[in-house]
């Protein structure tokens, strides 16, 4: 994705587990009551229904032990499709292992075809387009997956750390993660999606077959089988996607935040700072805004994390789905001057 499209050619981001595995605490967003009941808030909240059926927020302050205390929620610990936001997962199983000494910054990755995944346009720069062969190191992998949300990065990383430690990640800083078990790739995803019956295949498959299903049905297919039965309207968004809920995404980037101030870790902090989708935060008062969003037809997730001059940091994460038809093509717009909002009411 770059700047506010997060949505190029077929889908940017995808996941897996069948919806009788999703987590759930709140049955719907009726059933929980605003954490404050502030006029100002109760616009935030219809903005933010018109946008789809089925919709997550959470404006929260995090505290210095890394707690994530809500303002403001709207069924925040409802795990919802999250899109490309799994990428924040991967990154802090990379970082681990960066910081442990198994990984370094400057290791050299490779370009492999058989890796390649799709979601970009050529002037991207996205990886899928570089020739294969091509030597690129773990920090511009690192920067491609999170910045231009390279999807072909995003697999590349998790061939490198290892789907189990992606998972371990996931149950460390999540309540979802049985929900992502196993860890899809991109490559995965999109073949699961949209090549002919697989993923009705993949779904009749009992749950502790499906890493072994992967690998014998899905991995060895070429991408081009995307195109058998691609279509622009939402598939399989709640059975085969990643999941997490906005309380889950708070706690993933406050323990990011945590990683951050690791002395080998220090590109952390500039690689989630690429881009910030647009949110018009006077960078004096907040010199630190970090962004990470996902969007595939039917699913819209935005988070930001924003640290102010006096070392406060909040958190806002908006999530919109609809498993019916794709969302309105400026929802995205919308739901980023509704964050903006959100973060005008917590200062």
């Amino acid at each position: 994705m770059k700047g506010l499209a997060l949505v190029v050619g077929i889908a940017l981001a995808l996941g897996a587990c069948t919806s009788s595995d999703r987590p759930s605490s709140e049955s719907d967003t009726t059933t929980t009551p605003p954490t404050t009941e502030a006029p100002e808030w109760a616009r935030v909240d219809r903005a933010l229904a018109e946008l789809g059926p089925d919709v997550g927020f959470l404006a929260a302050r995090v505290a210095p032990d890394g707690t994530c205390e809500p303002v403001h929620e709207v069924a925040s610990s409802t795990a919802r499709p999250m899109a490309s936001q799994f990428k924040l997962l991967v990154l802090g199983a990379l970082t681990e292992q960066i910081a442990a000494g198994e990984v370094s910054w400057d290791q050299a990755l490779t370009v492999d075809e058989a890796v390649k995944s799709l979601g970009h346009t050529p002037e991207s720069g996205a990886l899928q387009f570089a020739d294969a062969g091509t030597s690129v190191s773990v920090e511009e992998v690192a920067t491609k997956m999170i910045s231009i949300s390279d999807n072909t990065a995003a697999d590349m990383l998790i061939g490198l750390v290892g789907r189990d430690r992606v998972e371990d990640q996931g149950r460390r800083w999540t309540e979802s993660a049985a929900a992502n078990e196993p860890f899809l790739t991109t490559r995965q995803m999109l073949l699961l999606h949209y090549a002919a019956g697989l993923g009705d295949e993949y779904l009749a498959t009992p749950a502790d077959e499906r890493a072994a299903f992967l690998a014998s049905s899905v991995d060895p297919l070429p991408i081009s089988d995307v195109a058998t039965a691609y279509s622009d309207e939402p598939r399989y968004i709640e059975e085969i996607e990643w999941f997490a809920s906005p309380d889950d995404v708070c706690r993933t980037f406050a323990g990011l935040q945590e990683l951050s101030t690791e002395p080998a870790l220090a590109p952390l902090s500039e690689i989630l700072s690429h881009e910030v989708a647009g949110i018009g935060l006077d960078r004096s008062a907040w010199p630190t805004v970090w962004y990470k969003g996902g969007s595939e037809s039917g699913v819209l997730t935005l988070g930001w994390l924003a640290t102010d001059s006096d070392g406060e940091t909040i958190v806002v994460e908006a999530m919109v789905s609809n498993p019916d038809e794709a969302l309105a093509p400026d929802a995205i717009t919308d739901l980023v001057a509704l964050a903006e909002d959100a973060f005008a009411l917590l200062v």
